[in-house]
């Protein structure tokens, strides 16, 4: 037999034989995949942000099929991705509130002067662990957009030394959260009259106002103004509780220094 026609045969055959173990092993070891876990990865947000806690979304489309996930973890899908989740599978969504990142600072270049002239590696985790950081005050944003390069979105960008947040894009995934090596970034309800603190920085008021023209001094006329005792202290900070915020705006008048502000109203 021509050599050329043997070579094909055996081939062939060889081909032929893998084909069928290839068969008959996806026949044996197939494992059954709920369809539910495909139709929930169809109604969520896709773009694999990690703010449900999970590695993306097919691993937390498998988290609530298979492990009894909560079904509202999808943050940039919202409400209504959490009530097409909550359908497929049967239970009740629940109300989920919108949330977005908010820069808890208000010391861009006009309002807190630098330490001194940095020139490295320019982001936050870096400059952050030469002394503190550049600026004079030490527990505000960096400016150096660790936040801005994670952000899948787009929302947030560096304006005047100090990261500032496009709320129109923001979804809140938290990823931005998570990149501030010094915390100024929080997500907060959204709420077009609840008011927030635009200052991390826990010092005396004395001490603020040195290093910033636009830092809670701890002056405290914002818890005594609030009729609803939503404002607390900690350390010099005013913190407003979100919960127990009505939005009557009287501390945002009263405020000395005018951080107390609503995110995305001038």
């Amino acid at each position: 037999m021509n050599p050329i026609l043997s070579a094909v045969l055996v081939v062939t055959v060889i081909g032929v034989i893998g084909a069928i173990v290839l068969v008959a092993a996806s026949v044996v070891m197939h494992v059954p995949v709920d369809e539910r876990v495909e139709q929930i990865n169809a109604v969520l947000a896709g773009v694999n942000c990690g703010a449900c806690g999970y590695a993306g979304c097919s691993d937390y489309a498998r988290a609530v099929v298979e492990g009894g996930a909560p079904v509202d973890k999808c943050t940039p899908g919202g409400s209504a991705c959490a009530a097409a989740v909550a359908a497929i599978m049967g239970v009740e969504a629940g109300e989920t509130g919108c949330v977005k990142a908010v820069v808890a600072c208000s010391g861009d270049c006009e309002h807190t002067p630098k330490r001194f002239e940095y020139q490295g590696l320019s982001r936050c985790a870096a400059v952050k662990g030469l002394y503190g950081g550049d600026g004079a005050c030490t527990h505000g944003c960096l400016g150096y957009g660790d936040c801005a390069a994670v952000c899948p979105f787009g929302a947030i960008a560096v304006e005047r030394g100090i990261a500032r947040v496009d709320r129109s894009k923001c979804v809140g995934c938290g990823l931005c959260v998570g990149a501030c090596p010094n915390d100024v970034i929080r997500l907060v309800p959204e709420h077009r009259r609840k008011p927030v603190v635009l200052c991390s920085s826990k010092d005396k008021g004395a001490d603020t106002r040195k290093v910033c023209s636009a830092g809670c001094i701890g002056c405290m006329k914002c818890t005594k103004v609030c009729a609803k005792d939503a404002i607390v202290m900690d350390g010099s900070l005013a913190v407003i509780d979100q919960t127990r915020c009505v939005g009557c705006q009287l501390c945002l008048k009263e405020c000395p220094v005018g951080i107390i502000r609503i995110p995305g109203v001038d």
